[in-house]
């Protein structure tokens, strides 16, 4: 008998066992990156468990004879030889009010010493956005507590606003004051702020002040730090997306800032080139742009059949010397519904916050905002630009006739009074006021040195002697014409005490 017959008699009516075809080795360790062998049923995505080092994997390559995964934790134990298990269990993070006013790591582990979170569910990390049929139109303003945001560039619920601009200029700070301001909002949505590659003695501060204006109770912070391995920094942004889609999913609003994507994206890039995945642009790998693309499609505002819950992406991009076509940039700008451009010229002219109106621009605009906001802010942003025109032909001329003069004096005016510190954000009713008062009275009048003395001036006056005017904003989002009115002629009177 042939010897191939005989060895296929012997096989006849003996069952492979099923571990058997569960369990690998690695082949090659480099940079937290392995690749295994003999691992043939694994999914993408699925967790393995590296069984002498004690430590998991997450398998993020399918090849023909092996398989590339990242080593969630340290390295140092995983050796050439080492045994590989699956899971069969995609990589889930827990998610729930239990997270509120906790510090976690992209895995979801506490690091805050607070003690175990004990979490009742766990969802996927990776999951698809709401279909176009699950979502609905935004109509409910984010407040972030920013007069020249709030105005001029409104952020709605489910909406993704990127925040862009060079190292330094406030990006961070306009999130913070976001997620702060949210304090005092009707049906307040809870945050989750993601810290992608930051510096731990600034997370240390910024969790402080979160403390002390009382916002920890409502959000999550979500730390990868510089010299965590490059799987963290990919993983925590979908981590605090994961977080957010529980209240999204749960009829309830969330805002996810992700601070920030550049360092994500860098990442990957080092990822997948020990993973020998082809670069191409300034060495990223053909789906850099499917990795944020995929992430910020799951911001939605979702149906009233599915609950009527949003999620909101405050995604941040660091740019280097205002260049906002390289390839990350551009990417993230095509993906998101608008951007706000810090400008490193009017950081150093200290225009707080150093927003670029002609650049910053948000594609849900007027219907983010509430009716009072539309009505005292309608002319804003035409009135600004009319006045940047103006006051750039007016550096190359001395003979200007008089309405022009009135036309840059009162726009360097609502300069001044757009202008505020970082982690004081205004509510609505106040930001409605100011507003109305720099559009609606001639404050050129107002000598420039005492713009801020004014704005404070018709805040306190409203607030003590007319705080009928605030509530009504508050509750009713509209103003009447007998409200305007009452405020003209408020503003009329302080005006007297500054020689108009």
């Amino acid at each position: 008998m042939d010897i191939i017959e005989q060895f296929k008699k012997q096989l006849e009516g003996l069952e492979v066992s099923p571990e058997m075809e569960e369990i690998g080795e690695v082949t090659e360790v480099r940079d937290g990156v392995v690749k295994i062998s003999g691992l043939r049923g694994v999914e993408n995505f699925e967790m393995v468990e590296f069984e002498e080092a004690n430590v998991m994997g997450l398998v993020l390559n399918l090849e023909e004879y092996e398989v590339g995964a990242v080593i969630l934790g340290s390295d140092k134990d995983v050796k050439e030889g080492t045994t590989v298990k699956r899971t069969k269990k995609v990589f889930s993070v827990p998610v729930g009010e239990d997270l509120l006013g906790r510090v976690v790591d992209p895995l979801g582990r506490p690091i805050d010493g607070k003690g175990e979170i004990k979490a009742k569910e766990y969802l996927p990390l990776e999951r698809k956005g709401p279909s176009v049929v699950d979502r609905k139109a935004i109509t409910t303003p984010l407040h972030t507590g920013i007069k020249m945001v709030d105005a001029l560039i409104p952020i709605g619920r489910g909406q993704r606003e990127l925040i862009i601009g060079d190292k330094g200029l406030g990006k961070t700070a306009i999130a913070i004051d976001a997620i702060i301001n949210q304090k005092n909002e009707k049906n307040r949505p809870y945050c989750v702020y993601v810290a992608c590659g930051q510096k731990k003695s600034k997370i240390r501060r910024l969790i402080a002040t979160l403390e002390k204006e009382g916002a920890m109770e409502y959000t999550t912070v979500v730390c990868a730090f510089p010299d965590d391995p490059a799987s963290f920094l990919y993983l925590a942004p979908f981590t605090g997306a994961t977080i957010g889609e529980y209240f999204r999913d749960s009829k309830r609003d969330a805002l996810v800032v992700y601070d920030d994507l550049t360092k994500q994206a860098w990442a990957w890039r080092e990822i997948s080139l020990v993973l020998r995945r082809p670069p191409g642009r300034e060495a990223y790998p053909g789906d850099v742009f499917y990795l944020h693309s995929r992430l910020l499609e799951r911001a939605a505002r979702l149906s009233d059949e599915k609950g009527g819950g949003s999620l909101t992406a405050l995604p941040i991009i660091e740019t280097q010397a205002g260049d906002i076509s390289g390839y990350i940039p551009t990417n993230v700008i095509s993906i998101t519904d608008g951007q706000i451009f810090l400008d490193s010229t009017l950081f150093r002219k200290e225009q707080k916050p150093a927003i670029n109106i002609g650049t910053s621009v948000s594609r849900v605009g007027s219907s983010a905002q509430i009716k009072a906001t539309k009505k005292v802010a309608g002319r804003l942003k035409l009135d600004l630009a009319q006045f940047q025109e103006l006051e750039r032909f007016s550096e190359f001329t001395e003979e200007l006739d008089p309405q022009t003069k009135k036309t840059i004096e009162k726009g360097k005016r609502m300069r001044v009074l757009l202008q505020q510190g970082d982690m004081v954000p205004m509510p609505i009713e106040k930001e409605v006021v100011v507003i109305f008062t720099g559009v609606n009275s001639d404050i050129e009048e107002v000598p420039m040195a005492k713009i801020k003395e004014f704005e404070a001036d018709v805040l306190k006056t409203v607030e003590l002697e007319n705080p009928e005017i605030l509530k009504e904003i508050k509750e009713t989002g509209d103003m009447t014409n007998a409200t305007k009115d009452k405020l003209l002629e408020i503003v009329k009177n302080i005006k007297k005490n500054y020689g108009s």
